[in-house]
């Protein structure tokens, strides 16, 4: 796997959890809650993780980006869908969204060559 991708994966699951082990209240209902947003019901995971994909790109959360991104991979989302993604995401968000299309693109090639 990439080491970009190692590296993202292994610094979210430490921090998330040091987060948890000061076991707030809120702050363990809103992960949880995250967590339970994503689950398949009337759409599905795919389609959810997707449409999360577009906020954090119009949000402008590089690290939201790539979580999607890893989710939208293990959906076996393709590259030609991604590139769907991306172009709502920049239409949307406007041209602010193109850097974080870069990075997004480079993090999307690092997930597939893994």
């Amino acid at each position: 796997m990439d080491k970009a991708v190692i590296e993202f994966n292994e610094y979210r699951t430490r921090m998330n959890e040091r987060i948890l082990a000061n076991d707030n209240l809120v702050i363990r209902r809103l992960f949880n809650l995250d967590t339970n947003t994503y689950t398949s019901g009337a759409l599905s995971v795919k389609v959810k993780e997707l449409m999360g994909l577009v906020a954090s790109m119009v949000l402008r959360c590089d690290d939201c980006i790539k979580y999607h991104l890893g989710k939208c991979k293990d959906e076996g989302v393709t590259t030609e869908e991604i590139f769907e993604v991306f172009a709502v995401a920049n239409i949307v968000g406007g041209t602010i969204v193109i850097p974080h299309l870069r990075r997004a693109v480079e993090y999307w090639e690092a997930l597939q060559a893994g």
